[in-house]
């Protein structure tokens, strides 16, 4: 063979090499901060290729989900394929993100870790359509009270959501100022009801009006609740300041704190507290060979390696089995109940709740 043939194959296997690397198709993640680490995407890559999928790359796109309405905005802008939406998202506003996502293959071949998952977690009514879901379970928590063990001790922490009014807590507290539903939910458990009652009356517009009145029970309770308060966090909670000593963590952060040397323990209130869920959904228009990809990755994320992480890194709790602990859930099997997960809040609802928190913070 001679040299210049030698020199024009080459020239070709270089071409179609660079061609194939250009046509890669992109699988887009869209996930919240901390939840796709980068040495995960290079497993979930190196997997795709050992399948046979090596058209397919994941990446992960920024920014951060911040919240229901930016997510809606990039999925409906289809510029995600997969997406970590919190569970009650899903139908949130007439079902406008749920239209956006497809229901699960769970018999998938691709999807063999899915057997592993929860079965308490797999068909929640919030996020089915046609009693197939959409979304998969991944990792959660309770927006809870977490108390400060380097200040206090086990026979001073409240046992019920009461307590929280007590005047010795008076400053000592610190609660959300952005998410406002959960604190609503706790003045609700403090009064001997459902805690998402006024989502559950959304539609009789008589009941809501005497709920979002300026001297309703949950407008009052809620007003002492918030004079209650010593911090309100706008983004996420401020462990640091010294005056207090029970903060409302969606859970991540106070692990987070306890991970560098902090000694803070979730309150079991004999309520219980308000429980999220995080999952992983597929965008309505991936099917065929991307859709599988998609199925692999996803698999991946509800396996072993990933499900410790949320528990060890992450101080959530795993959806799946396969994990050597889970201590919310051991501690308390009946951690994700029915009744205590957030809800797809009505609009109408949502309009009341803020109402009454910003009164609240008026006072």
């Amino acid at each position: 063979m001679t040299h210049t043939l030698k020199s024009l194959i080459s020239i070709v296997i270089v071409f179609f090499s660079y061609i194939s690397l250009t046509q890669a198709e992109t699988i887009r993640v869209f996930t919240w901060e901390g939840y796709v680490e980068p040495h995960e995407v290079s497993a979930v890559n190196t997997l795709l290729k050992e399948k046979g999928y090596s058209e397919y790359t994941v990446e992960v796109i920024k920014p951060w989900a911040e919240g229901p309405e930016h997510m809606f905005k990039v999925l409906g802008a289809g510029k995600a394929d997969i997406s970590f939406l919190t569970l009650n998202y899903i139908k949130m506003q007439s079902d406008k993100i749920a239209k956006l996502l497809q229901p699960i293959n769970t018999s998938s071949p691709r999807l063999s870790n899915f057997s592993k998952l929860s079965p308490s977690l797999t068909a929640i009514p919030m996020a089915m359509r046609n009693d197939k879901p959409l979304y998969l379970p991944w990792g959660g928590g309770a927006y809870g009270i977490w108390a400060n063990m380097d200040k206090l001790k086990t026979s001073d922490l409240p046992s019920s959501v009461k307590d929280l009014w007590d005047k010795k807590w008076k400053g000592k507290l610190a609660l959300s100022s952005g998410q406002v539903q959960p604190n609503i939910a706790i003045a609700a458990l403090a009064m001997n009801k459902a805690p998402f009652y006024i989502n559950d009356m959304a539609a009789d517009r008589a009941a809501l009006a005497k709920e979002s009145d300026s001297n309703s029970q949950i407008q009052l309770k809620v007003n002492s609740l918030y004079s209650q308060v010593g911090q309100f966090w706008p983004g996420g909670p401020d462990f640091s300041d010294s005056k207090v000593v029970l903060v409302a963590s969606y859970g991540i952060a106070a692990s987070a704190v306890n991970a560098s040397g902090g000694n803070w323990q979730l309150i079991s209130f004999k309520e219980g507290n308000t429980v999220w869920l995080d999952t992983i959904n597929f965008h309505k228009d991936m099917k065929g060979r991307k859709l599988e990809a998609a199925e692999i990755f996803a698999n991946y994320f509800i396996g072993k390696a990933v499900q410790e992480r949320v528990v060890n890194g992450l101080g959530m709790v795993a959806a799946s089995s396969l994990v050597d602990k889970n201590p919310l859930i051991d501690t308390n099997p009946n951690f994700f109940s029915v009744d205590m997960f957030w809800p797809p809040y009505k609009k109408a609802a949502d309009n009341v709740m803020l109402l009454v928190s910003e009164r609240a913070m008026k006072k």
